[in-house]
Order: C-alpha cells, then structure tokens, then sequence
C-alpha cells in the first residue's frame, strides 16, 4: 500500500470517521500527557526520532531535564549519522546554557538560537517535524523540550503526516528555514547568551522588585554586545571607543552597564554633556544602574561637585579654566562624552576638554557620527567603533518604540502651497492651523492623552501658532535656545505629569529638542518644516521612539509641502545613503512593506507625487553629496575606502561617482590629496571604459574577458565558456571588447579594447 494511501485512510479516521481502520502511524493525532492511559509527548517524540532520518525542532524552551531522557536516543542518532537541526531563542532567558551545549556537543545535531533582544517578540514556536523516507512525521502544539512539558504538563499537540510536496510540511519547513536562516550559531551567541541568563536568573532570586532595587537593571542585546566589544577593545590596549547607537536605544544606559560591567572597573567618571537637563537625566539613569554603590555629583552653572565619584558636567561648565584645573589629568579613571558629534564645534570646548584629561578610556556616543561640518568623529576615536546600531536595525530588534509615519499634503493658502520659500504670514494663517488641527485629532496617539511635539521652520512661528493651538482649546508653550534651563525643565515635567490644570499638550519648538532629551512619554510628533537633512528627520523623529509604559506606537505627522529636500524623507526613514532614486521610489510606494518591525509608512496622493517631483528634479549625482558620502566613509574606515567599501557600509552608489568623473580613479585623482596612483592617458581612457560600461553589473562576461587577459590568459573568451551564455551574447561580447559597437562618434572617446 504506498504512502499516500495510508495517509488518505489515516485523514478519513481523524476527520470523518473515527470507526474507519487505519494505520496508526499515518493517522493525524492527538498527544498529551495522560500517565494512565500510557501516553506522554516524550514517548510520542522517542518514537519519531528513533525511525526518521533527519529532523527538526523548533521550541522556545530547552532545559536540561527535557533532554536528559531523550540524550540516549540523541546518541543513537549520532551514531547512525542521523542529522538534526534545534531551535531555540533568548527569549525571557529562559533555556539553559548547559542543556543547550550539551546538545550542540553532538557531532549531528546543530543548535542555533533565535535572538529576539530585550523586551523583543515572542518567540513561542514548538513545532517537531521527522523526516521519514519520503514522509513528515509533524508535532505542533504547546509542549517545549522541558521535562514538565514533555511528562506532566497539560500539553495539547497535534500529530499529523505529510508528504514531502504537501502544503502544511513545505510551508512549516519554509518557516523554520526562514528563522533558522536568521538566527545565531550556538556557538557565537552562547558566552552572550549566558552571561544574560545568569544575570537573569540572580534577578528572579532577588525578593524586591527591580523598582526597589533600580541598580539591578541588566542591560539588553544591545548593551551586552557593546560591553563586550568594549572589553575586546581594553584589553587590545586602546583607550578610545566609540558606541554608535540611534535615538531611544539606551546610550546613556549602556554608558552606565560599560562603567559597571567593563573590565576597566573604574571608580570614578566624568560624563560631559551640552545641557544641564541632559545632565540631569544621565545622572538619574546612572542611579539606577549603581544604586547607592556610588556617590554622585552635578557640575553645572548652579551646582558643583568636585568629590563625587560620578560627575556629570556640562560642558561650557568644565571648560571654565578654574573649573578644569581643579581636576588632576588623571583624575578620572573613565569619561563618557555625550552627543561627541559635537566636538567638532566652533570654539573647541570639547576638545581642550579631552585633551586636558588623561583617563583610561575615552568613551564617545552619538547617533549621528557623519557630520556637515567634516569634523572626523571616527579618527578622534582612533576608529574604534565598539558597538552600532541604527535606526532600522533599532525596529527589527524591537529596541524602539514603533511608528507610525503619515506623510499629509500642507495646505494651499491663497493658491499657493507651503514651500522652502513660504513667507512667515502664511504659515501661521488661521486656514493653516485648522488643517493641521483637523489632523492631529484624526490620527491622534497612544495612551490616555497627547503628549506631542510640534517642529516648526522659526522660532517665530512656533511662538505665533502655540497662541494660536491655545485660542483653540489646547495647552501648548513655544520653546528656543532663548529660554533657560529651568522653563525647558518646566515644559517638560509639565508635558509628561499628570493631566492637572498645569498640564501641557505640546511643545512648539524648532531645534533644541532634535538630540539629546529623553521624553519617552512623547506619543505624538508633527514636522511642520521641511526636511533639512536625514540627520535632522531621524533625530526629530527620534524623539518618540523611547519607548514607554501604556505607549503601544508613536505617530509621526509630517506636513509636506513643495519644498526641494522632499527626496530626502525615503532616504530618512529607510536608512539607505546610495542616494539611488529608483530605491527612493521604491519606499515611497511600499515602505510599509519592507520597514522592520510593528512601524508603517504612508503618504496620500499628493504628497507622494511632491516627493516623487522631488526625487526626479534632485541632483543626487551633485559633486556636493559625492564629495560628502566619500568623506565620510573614508572617516569611518580611516583610509582611502575601495569601490565595494560604498556597498558594503551602505554609503552613496559607486556608480554615481562613476557617471559623474568617468571612474573611481579620476574622482579620486582629483579630489584626494592622499591618492597618489597616476596611469596614462590611453590606461585612464580604457579604465573609463570599463567604469561605464562594465562595472554597473548589468552583464558579467566582459569582466570575466578582462580578467583573464589580466591573468595572462592566451584567449580571454575561454573565461565565459563554461557560462550559461548564447551565442548572440558572445558574439556581443566581442563587440564590445573590440570597441565595435559604438558608433563612430562614440568610438572616439574609448580605446580599442581586447
């Protein structure tokens, strides 16, 4: 009787009558734990493994007391060759170490873990499948490889038979390759791993909850990676790193975890920030972290400690003569700078800052290390990058809050749309502020109350329409860098306390919220200006992606109207600096599709169309953005990059350089200074050649061609003969090498080639 008959008889007994005779082996079943009727899930897997010749598991928990019965079994397997794939994760650090080695110890069993990070997605899979001849054996159901679940519990699984070109076993096995694909090797992730379980274990032994006792935070992947490389760092001898990390994914918390957990050990630190609430706000952090383990200190305007084991100090503050000089040079065993992206600044606080001190570790942190102003971050950090993360990898690692992006058309005064160019008068007409009105009600927040900041193009305008919001019922101030610390402070502590008669519903500002505060309350962001730079989007939309108690998502208003930066916004919001347009088009009309985690995307029709406008008319191949992406990648790499160096770290589209100088060579030739390769004319000329005509990777084989004669090879076609490739091709092929297919007016600029 073949397979699929037994299988067809087994599906009439399970699902239409259970009178019907069929073999057992090939009936869909239901297994349980029930000890007095002789049935146990363990006995059920036993049984499965013990006849199949490959298999598969994929549960969240594995301990060792679920594998101890069945290692006899597994070393059985092992002996007949039979390969097996296990399936576990990080989440709720639940599995253990020693059960999840000692599987990974079996010469046919490969284990991996699937790595959800802090706080990150469950991952509740249990699912055993058994590959017999041409069959699958499939348990699905509630049973984890736990002793409890696969003894006692009251576990409820389902068994059933597939055939290898059935639906349920190739789309189960689609699935478990997919996870299996995007998961860590046991062997990278297990020392990380540990350490997490380990901490997390003492944690649960703790009687007092984490609230009670805040120095017992642990940090999350993020922060237990980059402790980690920081420690390689130390003990390779260097004194300066760098943490890369986006907005909301806790740098000033991982600061904290490296000056607690790092084997420097330091006793005292200096963490230097630009503003006193900053200041403030870190110290709390650290408090949490240390707990009274301890003594803490201001160092600002109106506070100074000069004793504390951790000071937190403003800048303009420390750079007080008699203020530095109080200190020895090596009084500091560690300095954080925050936001280090600003070192670079006009008047070189930070960097007589720096220079004065003598510690064993400089640690610098930013979002945003690429700079406007061409100040080298990453050669100030001896290139040192500990640890990076942004703000894609921040939302498939659910670090960060989702959002929810919603690009609407600004509104036509007068006839004329909101633009780079828009007189003051017109931003803040009364037809203006009720559209925006209408629309933030429409798409409102997360949680009990709005808790939202407005970015505006001026400071006037923002003071003009916070009035204007206020004529209209809502509790709204207007902030700049004009206003002092304490009613910044006030704003805030009024924003995100209690709905009192104090209350505030926004904050109207322009720039003094883009980097640096924490206000993870934040539920709603409305951008009423045009997009300045990814940097400046990123970091404003930033500034809700914290997340929060009872914040499930942020929602992003930005108001678009016909400003020239609109190309901008895909590159903001999918991360990629190739400044390619077709990539561009393609975020905007599917971003929702392709962004990581819980986020969406979505532009109406006009706006869409504005941005595509911009798109087409925007000189993306402009010597200034070629001459940025290249300074800013050599930065990072600390040396002249190659041309795979633009993909690999995903700046700007080699090929653009290309289209705009004729080769990598020529742009470099000309712009620098440290390139000192020449060839001559003709080798230029054929080197521009293959630049433009070649190496966009449309068609491989003249590449082979070339390569081979390079190589010293008699026939350079002999390179592509074992290709898949026609005759009609190959004759092409020739062609082109032979520089016979140009017309004659194009044939002049090339060289013959082959």
């Amino acid at each position: 009787m073949s397979n699929l008959t037994l299988i067809e008889d087994g599906l009439r007994t399970a699902f239409i009558d259970h009178q019907q005779y069929s073999e057992l082996d090939y009936r869909p079943q239901f297994i349980t734990n029930d000890y007095r009727e002789g049935k146990k899930v363990i006995s059920t897997i036993e049984q499965e493994l013990m006849h199949c010749d490959e298999f598969q598991i994929s549960v969240a928990f594995i301990t060792e007391g679920g594998i101890t019965p069945l290692l006899q079994t597994l070393k059985e397997l092992e002996a007949r060759g039979v390969k097996g794939q296990i399936l576990t994760t990080d989440y709720l650090c639940f599995s253990e170490p020693k059960a999840l080695r000692k599987l990974n110890d079996l010469s046919n069993v490969e284990v991996k873990m699937y790595v959800t990070g802090d706080n990150g997605a469950g991952f509740h899979t249990k699912g055993y499948m058994f590959h017999d001849d041409e069959i699958y054996k499939i348990i699905v159901g509630s049973s984890n490889l736990t002793i409890a679940a696969l003894t006692v519990n009251k576990e409820w699984n389902i068994k059933v038979v597939s055939t290898e070109s059935g639906a349920y076993a190739k789309e189960m096995k689609d699935e478990f390759n997919h996870l299996w694909d995007d998961a860590y090797n046991l062997d990278e992730w297990i020392e990380t791993y540990t350490l997490m379980y380990e901490r997390q274990k003492a944690i649960s032994r703790q009687a007092e909850a984490i609230e009670l006792a805040a120095y017992k935070l642990e940090p999350n992947e993020m922060q237990v990676s980059f402790v980690n490389n920081l420690n390689k760092l130390i003990e390779d001898g260097q004194k300066r790193a760098l943490l890369i990390s986006a907005t909301g994914t806790g740098k000033t918390y991982a600061s904290a975890f490296a000056m607690r957990d790092s084997i420097l050990q330091p006793r005292r630190v200096l963490f230097m920030v630009h503003r006193e609430e900053i200041a403030r706000q870190a110290l709390k952090s650290y408090r949490r972290i240390f707990g009274d383990t301890r003594t803490y200190g201001m160092l600002t305007g109106s506070e100074k400690d000069y004793d504390a084991d951790l000071i937190f100090a403003t800048v303009n503050t420390l750079y007080q003569e008699e203020t530095l000089h109080k200190f020895d040079r090596d009084t500091f065993d560690a300095i954080v700078v925050d936001e280090v992206h600003r070192a670079g600044a006009e008047g070189g606080m930070h960097q007589t800052i720096i220079s004065y001190f003598e510690p064993k570790l400089y640690l610098g942190m930013t979002a945003s290390p690429e700079r406007p102003d061409h100040f080298d971050i990453f050669a100030y950090f001896d290139h040192n990058i500990a640890y990076e993360i942004r703000l894609n990898q921040a939302l498939e690692g659910n670090m960060l809050c989702p959002f929810h992006y919603f690009g609407i058309t600004d509104l036509e005064v007068n006839g004329k749309t909101i633009s780079d160019t828009t007189e003051f008068n017109y931003l803040v007409l009364d037809n203006r502020v009720d559209h925006i009105n209408e629309k933030i009600k429409y798409y409102g927040y997360s949680g009990d109350r709005v808790k939202g900041l407005i970015f505006c193009s001026r400071n006037a305008e923002a003071a003009e329409l916070s009035r204007k919001f206020n004529a209209r019922g809502y509790r709204t101030v207007d902030l700049s860098g004009v206003d002092n610390q304490a009613a910044r402070e006030d704003a805030i502590k009024r924003l995100t306390g209690p709905d009192d008669e104090n209350a505030l519903d926004y904050i109207f500002t322009v720039d003094i919220f883009n980097e640096g505060v924490d206000i993870p309350e934040i539920n709603q962001v409305v951008m009423l200006r045009p997009t300045q730079s990814p940097i400046v989007f990123v970091q404003q939309l930033g500034r809700g992606l914290r997340k929060f108690k009872d914040k499930e998502y942020v929602v992003v208003l930005d108001f678009i109207g016909n400003y020239s930066n609109n190309f901008m916004i895909p590159i903001a919001l999918s991360g990629d600096r190739s400044y390619n347009k077709d990539n561009m088009r393609r975020y905007v009309s599917s971003g929702s599709r392709v962004i990581p985690g819980n986020s969406s995307i979505h532009f109406d029709e006009i706006t869409r169309k504005r941005i595509y406008e911009s798109i087409d008319s925007a000189r993306t191949n402009s010597m200034e953005i070629l001459k940025e992406s290249y300074k800013n990648l050599k930065y990072r790499l600390g040396h002249i990059p190659s041309m795979s160096d633009f993909e690999e770290y995903g700046s700007v589209d080699v090929m653009k350089i290309i289209n705009a100088k004729g080769s990598y060579y020529s742009f470099l030739r000309q712009y620098e200074s440290d390139y000192s390769i020449r060839i001559s004319e003709e080798s230029e000329k054929m080197l521009n050649l293959i630049s433009n005509e070649f190496a966009s990777g449309k068609r491989l084989y003249e590449l082979l061609c070339i390569k081979s004669v390079i190589d010293g090879e008699d026939y350079p076609l002999k390179a592509i003969a074992g290709c898949d490739i026609s005759e009609e091709d190959k004759d092409s092929v020739v062609r082109n090498l032979c520089n016979a297919f140009y017309q004659d007016t194009a044939r002049a600029n090339w060289p013959c080639a082959i």
